[in-house]
């Protein structure tokens, strides 16, 4: 086996392998002679073909078959001869049988990354707190009186107000033409809870029942609803219906009627509080192991495979792909162009593969595995999250495309804990703290 290797980028290589007669033409032999038992060519009995007849009807067939089981069983032993660490599969881009009879193909691969970790233990992140303030203690109780509201058809002369239940049809334009997607009737909009957009749902107030009205919102490229993301949309809306809201009084009475247990007013506050503090607690780590790996890309800014970024990108479109299919839609359907969407994921798949990159090479230099019982301890979690005995678990990740993945993910947490483990932490308020201080100054 002939083997040249052509460096065509950074991490891109070229490999052109050759085969030589003797093993091509043994494949070949084979090839045809399973070929002859199986064929019926008039004239020809059974078994007794010459395989010059056969290499007339069929060479183009035979040679496709053999050419493929040749590249399958000597890609791996080139790959492994020349010492290439390659990342996902390669792309064939050429194959011929020359005049010679040997056997030539030219692979494209990408190589991992090679790169020394510098600054990974230690690292000076900052931990927002999680103390809880009392704006974010009267909003919750503010929920809960909204939870507790009843509804009341609203007077003639009301205009919208934030608590509404307000019914309307809408219709978007884009390009002055109307959205298939972005229409709809007797819609109920809870004003203030932002599910249509705070820019929305803020263009309505103070409108009354029977009022019509047109407007635009331009919405970012990163809007979360693909259909509306980049675009200007003009929409006209027409009020039905307007509902108020009546709260409870805010009183001792209130907070008897959310738990018997509490005597007052007070009581309600303080259970809020620690809800709140737990919650924050439980959703920090998350966001402590976000702010680690971008200041670990930060610190490691290498490049990166292209073959395996376009996969992670392919990955993230076929999730757009089935969030539409749910709704009956599809790409072209929802007026997104793909070309777009791939270099707007780029950026996300290039973080994504590169955060992978680097912790592998933690788990490599600080020599961390998982152990049976780490991954006894997933599949536990897994059960009690989704009410499974553990048998059944075990049972869904028997075959290697659903082990693999959940095996990289439990290897991720455990790397994850070991740099917050030892990341310096230094306490900042968080951003619900600073709005609260910088209202108090203006107050002052």
């Amino acid at each position: 086996m002939e083997i040249v290797v052509e460096n065509v980028s950074d991490l891109g290589r070229k490999l052109t392998i050759t085969l030589p007669e003797d093993m091509v033409g043994k494949e070949l032999d084979k090839a045809y002679n399973k070929l002859k038992k199986d064929v019926r060519i008039k004239g020809f009995r059974r078994g007794k073909i010459p395989k010059s007849v056969l290499e007339k009807n069929y060479r183009q067939q035979v040679e496709a078959e053999v050419g493929e089981q040749l590249v399958q069983d000597t890609y791996f032993d080139a790959v492994e001869q020349e010492g290439l660490d390659t990342v996902v599969h390669p792309e064939i881009v050429e194959h011929t049988f020359p005049e010679d009879g040997t056997f030539s193909y030219v692979a494209m691969v990408d190589v991992k990354p090679v790169f020394d970790l510098t600054e990974y233990k230690g690292l000076e992140i900052e931990k927002p707190s999680t103390d809880v303030t009392e704006k974010e203690v009267d909003a919750k109780i503010d929920e809960l009186r909204r939870s507790h509201a009843v509804l009341k058809s609203a007077d003639e002369d009301h205009g919208i107000e934030k608590d509404d239940l307000v019914i309307v049809d809408f219709q978007g334009f884009h390009n002055e033409k109307p959205m298939k997607q972005v229409h709809n009737t007797d819609y109920s909009i809870d004003v203030g809870q932002g599910r249509l957009g705070e820019e929305f749902e803020s263009k309505l107030l103070g409108l009354k029942k029977g009022e019509k009205t047109i407007y635009e919102i331009d919405f970012p490229a990163d809007y979360p609803n693909p259909i509306l993301g980049g675009k200007t949309v003009e929409f006209k809306v027409d009020i039905k219906d307007v509902k108020e809201r009546v709260k409870p009084e805010l009183d001792d009475e209130f907070a008897k009627d959310i738990n018997p247990d509490h005597e007052n007013l007070d009581d309600l506050r303080k259970e809020i509080q620690e809800e709140l503090r737990k919650e924050k607690e439980k959703t920090l780590e998350g966001e402590l192991d976000d702010r680690i790996m971008e200041k670990l890309i930060e610190l490691h800014p290498f490049e990166v495979p292209n073959r395996l970024v376009m996969y992670e990108v392919q990955e993230m479109i076929k999730q757009t792909e089935e969030n539409l299919k749910r709704g009956g839609m599809t790409l072209e359907s929802a007026g997104i162009n793909l070309e777009e969407l791939i270099e707007q994921n780029k950026p996300i798949a290039e973080k994504r593969v590169r955060g992978d990159f680097l912790l592998k090479k933690v788990a490599e230099v600080e020599e961390i595995k998982l152990s049976d019982d780490d991954i006894e301890q997933g599949y536990q979690r897994i059960a009690e999250e989704y009410k499974m005995t553990l048998d059944e678990v075990k049972s869904y990740f028997k075959r290697r495309e659903e082990i693999l993945p959940f095996v990289n993910e439990l290897l991720n947490e455990k790397l994850l804990t070991f740099l917050r483990e030892n990341a310096n932490f230094t306490e900042v308020p968080a951003e619900s703290e600073k709005e609260e201080q910088k209202e108090a100054k203006k107050e002052d």
